[in-house]
């Protein structure tokens, strides 16, 4: 496993690390013992950051998590977590509910401080709050000691320019922004270097779209974004290649992206995507795939409030 800085935060983060929504049953219903094997499993094969939210199952990924960690060194894994997001509209960045948020976190995760805290999907939420409210209540959490590092998640990048135009953060996640399909997260590198703001990339596969099962019927992308990465991944399977192979390989291979997030509840998948990082990349594959997608790169999907999408 390679590890790479990660802002100005001093952790050296695994350029693969792991996303705990697959335990809260996100995708599909779990099995609770293989879903702890497989933190046990991406912890023994060098993963070191571990992601989670409250809002992933509705507590149920943190709790799961939480019992997978209890015999876990602390020092061995930096923890991530979340607040701000409760349910699919439910919403709330008062400092009242980010401190209750920690509070209960922390009992379930079954420790007295994570590492970094993020406001989760902020563009759903009011700017004000973020920036009055929100961002204040983490500043206040890291001094308390409960948190190590703050920062904030969500899809449009966008809103990492307005919020680091207001305050300072130690480090950001965004997903589906560079994988095989979108790799406008690029554009957003100077201004985190600039800045010296650590960055988690999430969702290589953009949400499942970069593989060869069916797409979940719940996914934004439009038709056009999704037939051409379901061809990508026919031409990648008559080639004898997996497309999900190559997306990995492809996000975790770029020394700019400190750590990549992967979620799965599998032990053989998240083995399997670890050993992908070390093997080489197919070059001529990856030319193939990368002019398939280019009519669809860097398309994206609407997200959040008006207020936060708008220059």
């Amino acid at each position: 496993m390679k590890y790479r800085k990660l802002g100005h935060t001093g952790l050296d983060v695994s350029v693969l690390s792991y996303g705990a929504s697959s335990l809260g049953s996100v995708f599909r219903e779990i099995n609770e013992t293989e879903g702890i094997k497989t933190v046990h499993a991406a912890i023994d094969q060098g993963i070191n950051l571990i992601d989670v939210s409250p809002y992933y199952g509705l507590t149920k990924a943190e709790t799961v998590l939480g019992k997978a960690l209890t015999d876990v060194p602390r020092d061995k894994y930096f923890l991530s977590t979340k607040a701000g997001r409760f349910g699919a509209n439910d919403f709330d960045f008062s400092k009242k509910a980010i401190t209750k948020s920690v509070d209960k976190s922390l009992q379930r995760l079954g420790t007295d401080y994570v590492d970094i805290l993020y406001l989760h999907d902020i563009e759903f939420g009011s700017y004000n709050q973020v920036i009055e409210e929100g961002i204040p209540a983490l500043e206040e959490l890291k001094k308390q000691g409960k948190i190590r590092f703050l920062g904030v998640s969500g899809l449009p990048l966008i809103i990492f320019e307005k919020v680091l135009k207001q305050v300072d953060l130690d480090v950001i996640l965004s997903y589906c922004h560079y994988s095989l399909n979108d790799t406008s997260l690029l554009s957003l590198l100077p201004l985190l270097e600039d800045k010296q703001v650590g960055l988690v990339n999430a969702s290589p596969l953009s949400m499942g779209l970069l593989n060869s099962r069916d797409v979940a019927s719940w996914h934004p992308a439009d038709k056009e974004i999704q037939q051409l990465c379901m061809k990508a991944a026919e031409f990648c399977e008559a080639q004898g290649e997996d497309l999900a192979k190559l997306a990995i390989q492809y996000a975790t291979q770029n020394e700019s992206i400190p750590t990549t997030l992967v979620s799965t509840a599998s032990v053989k998948n998240i083995t399997k995507n670890i050993k992908w990082t070390e093997e080489p990349i197919n070059q001529d594959i990856l030319g193939e795939v990368l002019d398939i997608l280019e009519p669809i790169h860097n398309k994206t999907w609407q997200s959040g409030n008006a207020e936060w999408n708008e220059r």
